[in-house]
């Protein structure tokens, strides 16, 4: 579902399967090697963590120990602490001043990433010694010119694995792409990173196929989330998730078709902005789908704060990303418009507070309850938003995923040998018996997909009948899941993060209610289900399941308008905090 080795200044040529990715096998393979394959790759990422072992827990918690995200901190020091607790733009403003230098900040960072790994299996590839020598020579520019060499002047980011990132290796979750897929260049978005002057070091855990909202896979295993190891830190951009929630990073870039960096975000307890298709670039990234473009991913940020969010748009298209890459858009960041000088000063809202698939968990429809009093409190307006079609939009947006019927997925898991984990197995049964489509079969559903979103225009400027504005509703506050961080191989409704990608529209989650006090929810609320679908999520709840999961929502806003929906979500949390 992404571009393979698409990236900037290719020519037609470039656009072929990856070199290195192996043929499929005559013969079925011998089940033991793909065993052996996913064994390698964790002997030698071990073999490097073990360089550092002075880093490393002094003894790894039992798995009965679910909490460990003050563990992972235990081996720095104070002066370390407080840097890992900055956000990126103070660790950029810090490292300008000079009150940090590029390399205490990597090293602290890669301590929490070595207890972080330890804790939650969340990074795949580890290049800390290149890391520091690029650490190295930004300190050694800055002492020398008095200048930093870009926005991101020594600025920690660690890059989802199926990014592209020169001479390291990208497997994607795949055992046979595992060893033979090292990158002969940079994604165009790991290229505006190193101009900017960010620091690499790490690579990042990703589901087999990406098509998952967890994360889990067979050549590393499955990641867990640092605030409870029976959750998920959410998918297909959880290892960032894990890492980022662990003080391991204060920045990273994941990719979401259906909810890859906002669910990660929202069950790890992080910021995460998924834009609309083209504003961000997208061209080098390796996955399953070459070519298909009936449905598109789109990169973006996962970090610690909103203006991070901004900090990494900014940078993006401070470089002109539209000139490294064909397909995007020449829309020049519009910081006026993140800074709020546009916006009205009463804004209008609607929550979605039950998309009529799945309700909910009760912590989630609280804390939509919250926001709307504080809104209302600031002075803005809040109304209902009335859902459309979810479930339509459900059954049509996984048919655009599994056009082919989901036989490239399952070629590339006969090439190993390697079995379906049970998230892709999960994916997968959604077209099971069912043939590829043809191709006057796809244009049908692209026209179908085009009705879709003509009618949600519609149905959006139509809330102008029902605001004081005169204006439609400016924003969509909704949840990101319909629960929290689910326990491992539970996912099983995307309805709230997938529907955006099918309209197109920018997303940004958000931190917004803590962590899950089990105790604030008692006695266990029940609903009557509508559907198999909303019993079996519901059975899930119980308040001890989800203890210490982030609370987070999301906000939706106008196609493009990725400006706005920032400083949108400034005003919600100015209104949040009064």
């Amino acid at each position: 579902m992404t571009d393979k080795l698409s990236s900037n200044n290719a020519s037609f040529n470039d656009y072929k399967r990856p070199v290195g990715i192996p043929t499929p096998p005559s013969t079925p393979p011998d089940l033991v090697q793909w065993t052996q394959v996913a064994e390698f790759k964790q002997r030698t990422r071990e073999k490097i963590l073990s360089k550092y072992q002075s880093w490393r827990l002094d003894e790894i918690p039992s798995d009965a120990v679910l909490d460990v995200s003050q563990l992972v901190l235990s081996k720095l020091t104070e002066r370390e602490r407080a840097i890992v607790h900055l956000d990126a733009t103070a660790i950029t403003a810090a490292i300008r001043e000079r009150r940090y230098t590029a390399v205490e900040v990597l090293v602290a960072f890669c301590k929490v990433t070595v207890a972080a790994q330890d804790t939650t299996n969340c990074i795949t590839e580890i290049f800390f010694e290149e890391g520091l020598a690029r650490a190295r020579e930004l300190d050694e520019h800055l002492q020398r010119t008095g200048e930093v060499v870009g926005p991101l002047h020594g600025l920690p980011v660690s890059i989802k694995d199926h990014i592209l990132v020169k001479g390291q290796d990208t497997s994607t979750g795949y055992i046979t792409w595992a060893n033979e897929t090292v990158a002969e260049k940079d994604a165009v978005v790991v290229d505006i990173l190193r101009k900017a002057g960010a620091v690499l070091y790490v690579k990042t855990a990703n589901p087999q196929t990406l098509l998952c909202l967890e994360t889990n896979n067979n050549v590393f295993g499955r990641t867990v989330n640092p605030f409870n190891r029976n959750l998920s830190p959410g998918g297909s951009s959880g290892g960032e998730g894990a890492l980022i929630a662990a003080h391991g990073s204060p920045m990273g870039v994941g990719t979401d078709i259906g909810g890859s960096i906002r669910v990660p975000a929202a069950w790890s307890g992080l910021y995460g902005f998924k834009p609309s298709v083209a504003r961000m670039p997208h061209a080098g990234l390796l996955g399953s789908h070459d070519g298909m473009d009936n449905i598109v991913g789109v990169v973006g940020p996962l970090a610690t704060s909103a203006r991070d969010l901004e900090l990494f748009c900014r940078t993006m298209l401070q470089y002109e990303a539209w000139l490294l890459e064909h397909a995007v858009l020449e829309i020049p960041w519009r910081a006026e418009v993140v800074e709020g000088k546009t916006l009205p000063k009463r804004l209008s809202f609607a929550i979605l507070w039950d998309d009529g698939v799945v309700k909910p968990h009760p912590p989630l429809v609280r804390e939509m309850q919250r926001v709307k009093k504080a809104l209302l409190a600031a002075g803005h307006e809040v109304i209902d938003w009335q859902p459309l079609e979810h479930k339509e939009a459900w059954d049509h947006i996984v048919k655009l995923y599994l056009l082919d019927g989901g036989q490239e997925y399952r070629d590339t898991l006969k090439m190993s040998g390697e079995p379906a984990v049970p998230g892709t197995e999960w994916m997968l049964s959604h077209a099971a018996g069912r043939p590829a489509y043809t191709v006057p079969e796809t244009w049908k559903l692209n026209l179908e997909r085009e009705g879709f979103r003509a009618r949600a225009l519609a149905h959006w400027n139509s809330t102008v009948s029902r605001t004081s504005t005169g204006r439609p509703v400016d924003g969509i506050i909704c949840p990101t899941a319909a629960t929290l961080a689910i326990p491992h191989d539970q996912t099983r409704w995307w309805g709230y993060s997938s529907h955006w990608n099918l309209l197109d529209l920018p997303g940004v989650v958000f931190p917004s209610g803590g962590r899950l006090n089990p105790t604030e929810f008692q006695p266990i609320e029940r609903v009557q289900p509508r559907s198999a679908l909303e019993k079996e999520v519901w059975d899930l709840w119980n308040p001890e399941t989800f203890k210490g999961a982030p609370i987070n929502l999301q906000l939706i806003g106008r196609r493009h308008n990725e400006e706005k929906v920032l400083a949108m979500l400034n005003v919600v949390e100015k209104a949040m905090k009064a």
